[in-house]
């Protein structure tokens, strides 16, 4: 399947401003943590416990490097020789930005890194299978939108890509380096894009026509079109959640949900629901209320 052409681009809008009434953010990453497990939520967001980077992770934050880094060459320029090309410098960047990367592999091991170098290459392969990037310009590539929803919450994070059509119409496409949606994730992906539309229709009256999901490993699209409806709904679950999260913080709970998902977390050794003992709760400091855990809401690839 190939992407339809977008031949447009539009300056992107001022940053919204924050209005004093303004206490508190949130991400699309931290508010899914929450909704797939409250205690994976306060080992984040609250402990902010360190976590090993995985190569997968890697892979996926390498990914999402090149192909943002490809859309910066001329469009006739944008092939598979080039994304390839630009494979391994992206990789030497990346660990110059974030040495702890170094530590996926073994020191003296150099199968493991070039291995780990031909398969961010194959997802770039899945990538041209399903778009031609020469017919696309992108409006905005790993762009920080923002809103303020119920006049107290800041809802932000980076999407992959914005399309913008010469109709005005959005396409917002997320980059997804796993396999083909199985149920969990794909519901999680989906999560993650709506809350990207709630922002960009809060900030720019305009509902995305299509939230696009592109499924490197497997060359699959799934396209999903939102409307006003669906997002006021959304909007509610937001607020919603973000309540959750207040009460739980004020009382000090956070209960694990055991899922499938835990065999991906770096925290069981902490968590009750397979015999260790969470640490105590920190103590509150004045900290930034706009903060939401870290000060990028998640890594491109993080969440793949």
């Amino acid at each position: 399947m190939t992407a339809d052409p977008v031949i447009d681009a539009q300056d992107p809008p001022t940053t919204v401003a924050v209005p004093p009434t303004v206490r508190a953010s949130l991400s699309p990453s931290r508010a899914a943590d929450f909704k797939t497990c409250p205690l994976l939520y306060r080992f984040r967001s609250i402990d902010r416990l360190p976590e090993r980077p995985t190569v997968e992770q890697a892979r996926g934050t390498l990914v999402h490097a090149v192909l943002e880094r490809l859309f910066d060459l001329p469009a006739a320029a944008r092939t598979p020789q080039s994304a390839g090309d630009l494979v391994a410098p992206q990789w030497d960047r990346l660990l110059t930005e974030q040495p702890e990367l170094a530590t996926l592999f073994a020191e003296g091991d150099t199968a493991g890194p070039a291995e780990f170098l031909r398969s961010a290459a194959a997802l770039l392969d899945g990538y041209f299978a399903v778009e031609d990037p020469r017919r696309l310009e992108p409006a905005e590539r790993e762009a920080l939108i923002s809103a303020v929803v119920d006049e107290e919450l800041l809802i932000r994070g980076y999407l992959d890509r914005l399309d913008v059509a010469p109709d005005g119409a959005l396409r917002v496409v997320d980059y997804k380096t796993g396999g083909a949606p199985r149920e969990a994730f794909e519901a999680r992906a989906l999560f993650q894009l709506k809350f990207y539309a709630l922002v960009l229709w809060r900030t720019r009256g305009v509902v995305p026509r299509v939230l696009r999901l592109l499924y490197l490993k497997d060359a699959e699209v799934c396209d999903y079109a939102p409307d006003a409806e669906e997002l006021l709904r959304f909007e509610r679950t937001v607020v919603a959640l973000w309540q959750a999260i207040e009460q739980a913080t004020e009382r000090q709970d956070f209960r694990p949900r055991p899922s499938r998902l835990c065999d991906w977390c770096s925290h069981q050794a902490l968590c009750p629901s397979f015999g260790g003992t969470p640490p105590p709760f920190p103590v509150a400091g004045p900290g930034d209320p706009l903060t939401d855990a870290r000060s990028r809401p998640a890594a491109p690839g993080a969440d793949e």
